[in-house]
């Protein structure tokens, strides 16, 4: 008699072990899966959309941008193009440079104005330049340099 208790508590004992659900194994698939989800996610293509035609949309056109030179000896000149197309070059004083920087933010007010200053130019003379440019409404104020 006592042999038989002894099977049927180890019977119950295994079925018990057996009714518990071993989950460290389906972890390991959830974060693989996570993984290649991961890595696969910015590889996917965005959706391209095509965009329709309209028979009268313009393209927005570049506006060339105004060059103040300033020169070793602290010169200014100004390159720009005017309303024709022609490339015209005035030399001018920063006072000058002030009226027509105003003058000119007025027909054009989004243009872009560079500075091309030599490398012997003291750094404080192209930064009051550019501060004058700021004054008189510039939005877009660039440095013009010369690639390696």
């Amino acid at each position: 008699m006592g042999g038989s208790s002894r099977s049927s508590m180890r019977g119950s004992r295994s079925r018990r072990a057996m009714a518990d659900i071993n989950v460290v194994p389906y972890i390991d698939v959830m974060l693989v899966l996570l993984v290649i989800f991961m890595v696969t996610a910015p590889l996917v293509a965005p959706s391209i959309v095509n965009l329709p035609t309209v028979g009268g949309a313009s393209q927005q056109q570049q506006v060339p941008p105004v060059v103040v030179n300033i020169r070793p000896d602290g010169n200014l000149s100004v390159r720009y193009k005017d309303d024709a197309g022609a490339t015209q070059q005035e030399t001018m004083s920063r006072a000058d440079l002030n009226t027509f920087v105003a003058n000119r933010e007025q027909d054009h007010p989004d243009q872009p104005v560079v500075i091309a200053a030599d490398k012997a130019v003291k750094y404080e003379t192209v930064m009051n330049v550019m501060s004058d440019l700021k004054a008189r409404g510039v939005k877009r104020v660039g440095l013009l340099v010369k690639s390696q």
